[in-house]
C-alpha cells in the first residue's frame, strides 16, 4: 500500500500569452477548472501506475470538494481517510500558464488542508508500506506522518516542495527526500552544504540527510544519490505544452516504482517518462498517464 497524506486541491487554472511581471495585467487565452493539491496528484499518479493507494487528506464540506475528489474517487484512490470539514473550505490553486512555453506561477489557497491529521491519526501504516509526502500541509503533520512510517518500518518520501526553511529539518526524518533544482539549491543553502558539482553536492547531502536524495532536471532527466551511489535517467525530448502536475507524476511513479522494488536507474527512467508524458496534457491530474501509456512512450 501506498499512503500519501497531502493537499487536497481544486486547480483554476487560466492560459496567458505570457506570465505577468509584478504589477502587470496580461491577456487570457483560455480557462479551465480540474483536481490538482500535490498530495492528490501524487496519489493518483501512484494509483495510474498501478498500485493500490490511500490518501488521507481534508476538504470542504463544499462544491468544491467533489470537484477536486472526482478523478481521485474514479481511480479507485481510498478515500476513506478524507475528512470534510464544514468549517473550512476546500483548497484551491490559482495557476497561471504561459500559453507558448507551458511554464507557469502557482499561488495556493490551503483551506482545509491546513487541518491535515490535526488531532487525528489517519495513517494506519503496516511494516513495508510507503508513506509519500509533501509541503502543502503542516509540518507537524508532515513530522508526524514521517514518525510514524519510522515506528511503522514503512518507507518515507517527501518531496520538499514547495520548499520552506523547515524542509531541511524534516528532510533528516525522511527514506528519500525529491527535489527540483530550486529547491535542492536552497537545501544545499539551508544546510550549509556547497560544492563544484551537483554530483559531489548530492554524495554529501545524502550522507548528511541519512536518505536517498533525488534530484529532478526537468529535460535534463533526473538523478539519485544514496549510499550506494549515483543513479541516472534521462528524459525524452518532448515539446511541452503544460508543465503543471509534471513533478507530481514524477514522484507518484517513483514510488510505486520502488515499491515494485525496482532498481534506482529502472525507477528513475519510469519517474522520468511519465513526467515527460504529463507535460503533453493540459492541468494536472487530468495529464497524468496510464502505466500503460508510460511503458509504450519513448519519446
Amino acid at each position: 500500500m501506498i499512503t500519501i497524506a497531502g493537499s487536497i486541491n481544486l486547480d483554476l487554472v487560466a492560459r496567458v500569452d505570457h506570465l505577468p511581471a509584478p504589477g502587470e495585467t496580461v491577456s487570457g487565452v483560455g480557462y479551465a477548472e480540474a483536481p490538482g493539491g500535490k498530495g492528490a496528484n501524487q496519489a493518483l499518479a501512484a494509483r495510474r501506475a498501478g498500485h493500490a493507494v490511500r490518501m488521507v487528506g481534508c476538504t470542504g464540506a463544499d462544491a468544491n470538494a467533489g470537484a477536486a475528489l472526482s478523478l481521485l474517487d474514479g481511480a479507485g484512490v481510498d478515500l476513506g481517510a478524507v475528512r470534510r470539514l464544514a468549517e473550512e473550505p476546500t483548497g484551491v490553486a490559482l495557476i497561471l500558464v504561459d500559453a507558448a512555453t507551458g511554464e507557469n506561477q502557482i499561488a495556493v489557497v490551503p483551506g482545509a488542508n491546513a487541518r491535515v491529521l490535526e488531532d487525528t491519526d489517519d495513517l494506519s501504516l503496516s511494516a513495508g508500506d510507503a508513506v509519500l509526502l509533501q509541503m502543502e500541509i503542516p509540518d507537524a503533520a508532515v513530522t508526524h506522518a514521517l514518525d510514524a512510517a519510522r515506528a511503522a518500518g514503512a518507507v518515507s518520501y517527501l518531496n520538499i516542495a514547495p520548499f520552506r526553511p523547515e524542509a531541511a529539518d524534516l528532510a533528516r526524518h525522511a527514506d528519500v527526500v525529491i527535489a527540483n533544482e530550486t529547491e535542492f539549491s536552497a537545501l544545499t543553502g539551508a544546510i550549509g552544504l556547497a560544492d563544484d558539482t551537483i554530483d559531489a553536492q548530492m554524495t554529501r547531502i545524502a550522507a548528511e540527510l541519512g536518505a536517498a536524495i533525488v534530484l529532478t532536471l526537468g529535460a535534463e532527466g533526473a538523478v539519485a544519490a544514496n549510499a550506494d551511489g549515483l543513479a541516472r535517467a534521462a528524459s525524452p525530448a518532448i515539446e511541452p505544452v503544460d508543465t503543471v502536475g509534471a513533478g507530481d507524476t514524477f514522484c507518484g511513479y517513483l514510488a510505486a516504482a520502488r515499491a515494485e522494488r525496482m532498481d534506482w536507474p529502472d525507477a528513475l527512467n519510469l519517474a522520468c517518462r511519465a513526467g515527460a508524458l504529463a507535460c503533453l496534457t493540459e492541468g494536472a491530474q487530468p495529464s497524468i498517464p496510464e502505466r500503460a501509456q508510460v511503458d509504450a512512450f519513448t519519446g
